[in-house]
């Protein structure tokens, strides 16, 4: 732990972003489980409803909440540094009406836009999980009022407590649920041939029944999630209070008026939000235009479709009319993984506002320059080795995971989506903390115009190439890699050029692309090679942990880990005298 001017006690980045890292490893792991075992469950039809659910979610989330929690947090660090304790506490108080006025407006507009959005996707089964979800975007506004406030305070143990709290009610009570459901279903057709009402001619058309009623039963668990991640929390706040004592609440000096905190509140949070709004917005035009798009394929050429895919496409699929679905539904397959990176990304953004905000608010340009470098040197760390390692395991991760039978077609298709998406994560994953520097140094309109000429970008590319057979959802990968490729770089020259600071290229992209590529090849032959000896999953598990090894060393070998890095980490002391003393460290 550090500590701030006031002697308070908060968490360095490495740290912050290790409790949250931490916590969101056990969130996605939880996550990817989850998914994994719907997926194997419920084949593409049943990941593409759910992925529609969250396209239609996303940009109403994003609305409602529409860059506050960043805002607060950066609110809050700032008002810290200058040890205005008083405001720190304003600031919460202005929120809470702001989020309980938009989490409610925001909810029933994802009651109502549901039968809407399930006419423009032609998936009319999609209503069932759309309106489970719904009661998440009212519960996650509330529980965003002590997240911000928490980030800025730089105790990230809150929110990580939260995460899982909804991670694990999602899990297991999401996935009791759909058991629940399937199973009574097939009891009823077993008895009467009927499911749901609905007359069903054979077993195959009974689970195609069922499948719409126990994605949203497994949604459920979401929603009851965010509510026991909110009371969490609620509760926190009361009882633990927030650090703050009553003789630096004396000290303060006496707070701005509220109509004052709101209007800088309002003035921060906009830019933020839009660039969050536009890019779910995107996310959703995204969905929305894949399973267009294939529909249109299918309606007038589907032959052309069906030499790309041939059997792979289940026979059912095909005659109920939800190829674009099943498709969709791949997509999501090979997005579960690509997902995990950049929720750890995610994570050093969040970090990284109160520090880089702290260094520039206070004028220290060393300090700045350090956070700055340390932020893009962790997250190349991770973005490039995992990017490259995907897309030359593509095939056997998947296969690794995702083992029913039933989702062998589903897998195929995947790994070929995942091959091309392992690239476009790097830029994906690598964009989120640079723009949260941005909003850090006060640049919060920035990501705003990048995602939006971005988002563009990536629309034209969408619609042209996924309209073509013989690419369709490959052309989702391409439109990413120009999308974020274009926010990545416009972002990093922005920084260097609004702080006046060059980062050391050399040890943030350089090193960490060097020791990628080769943590690559040591992946894609070490699987070759294991897969001679040990059936598929042990060699894929060989072969992932032997390019981890390999990484790490030429990691060290290349001197790409700072000394202040490793300072930063639990027994950082220790290690470093270890590595100094083998010379692997600067």
């Amino acid at each position: 732990m550090s500590k701030t001017k006031s002697g308070k006690r908060s968490q360095s980045f490495l740290k912050g972003a290790m409790v949250l890292g931490s916590s969101m490893i056990i969130v996605k792991l939880m996550g990817m489980i989850y998914k994994i075992l719907l997926s194997n469950q419920f084949g593409g039809v049943g990941t593409g409803l759910f992925n529609s659910a969250y396209a239609l979610y996303n940009p109403l989330f994003m609305l409602s909440t529409a860059g506050f929690p960043i805002a607060i947090s950066r609110m809050v660090s700032e008002s810290v540094t200058k040890n205005r304790y008083r405001d720190v506490k304003q600031i919460h108080r202005v929120s809470v009406p702001i989020f309980v006025i938009a989490g409610c407006l925001c909810f029933l507009a994802m009651v109502l836009g549901s039968f809407i959005y399930i006419k423009l996707i032609n998936a009319d089964n999609a209503i069932f999980a759309m309106l489970c979800l719904s009661p998440t975007i009212f519960f996650g506004c509330l529980m965003s009022i002590y997240r911000g406030y928490f980030e800025g305070m730089r105790n990230m143990v809150p929110t990580a407590i939260s995460e899982i709290i909804e991670a694990a009610c999602k899990l297991f009570l999401g996935l009791a649920a759909s058991l629940l459901v399937t199973k009574y279903g097939m009891g009823q057709y077993a008895k009467t041939g009927y499911v749901f009402g609905v007359k069903c001619a054979n077993e195959i058309e009974a689970q195609s029944a069922i499948i719409p009623i126990a994605i949203g039963a497994a949604i459920t668990g979401i929603s009851v999630g965010s509510l026991l991640g909110f009371v969490f929390l609620f509760i926190r706040y009361k009882k633990g209070g927030d650090g703050i004592t009553a003789e630096e609440l004396k000290s303060s000096p006496k707070p701005r008026r509220a109509g004052t905190t709101l209007r800088i509140m309002v003035k921060t949070a906009i830019p933020i939000g839009l660039g969050s709004i536009i890019m779910s917005l995107a996310d959703m035009i995204d969905s929305t235009l894949v399973q267009i798009r294939i529909n249109n394929i299918m309606q007038t050429d589907p032959k052309a479709l069906l030499d790309v895919y041939g059997s792979l496409i289940p026979d059912n699929v095909y005659y109920a009319n939800e190829t674009h679905t099943f498709l969709y539904g791949c997509y999501g397959i090979a997005l579960t993984l690509m997902m995990l990176v950049t929720a750890v990304t995610q994570v050093f953004g969040t970090t990284a506002l109160p520090s880089v905000t702290a260094a520039w608010t206070s004028g220290n340009k060393i300090q700045l320059k350090k956070s700055m470098e340390t932020v893009m040197r962790v997250t190349t760390l991770v973005t490039i080795p995992s990017g490259i390692g995907m897309s030359v395991l593509a095939e056997p991760l998947l296969s690794m995971i995702y083992h029913g039978s039933g989702v062998a077609d589903e897998v195929e298709i995947g790994s070929k989506v995942l091959t091309v998406m392992g690239i476009s994560v790097i830029f994906i994953a690598t964009s989120t903390p640079l723009c949260s520097m941005l909003q850090a140094i006060g640049r919060m309109d920035v990501p705003l115009k990048l995602f939006s000429v971005g988002m563009i970008m990536k629309i034209i590319v969408y619609y042209v190439l996924v309209g073509i057979p013989q690419i369709n959802i490959q052309g989702a990968n391409i439109g990413s890699i120009v999308c974020y490729g274009f926010v990545t770089v416009v972002a990093l020259f922005v920084i260097c050029r609004e702080t006046k600071i060059i980062p050391d290229f050399i040890s943030i992209f350089v090193k960490p692309l060097i020791a990628g590529l080769i943590c690559g090849a040591a992946a894609y032959f070490s699987e070759i090679f294991f897969d001679m000896f040990f059936k598929q999953r042990i060699a894929t598990i060989l072969a992932v942990v032997t390019a981890i090894v390999v990484y790490l060393i030429a990691l060290l070998l290349l001197k790409a880990i700072k000394r202040e890095d490793v300072l930063q980490m639990p027994k950082g002391n220790k290690i470093v005298k270890i590595l100094e003393k083998r010379k692997l460290i600067e």
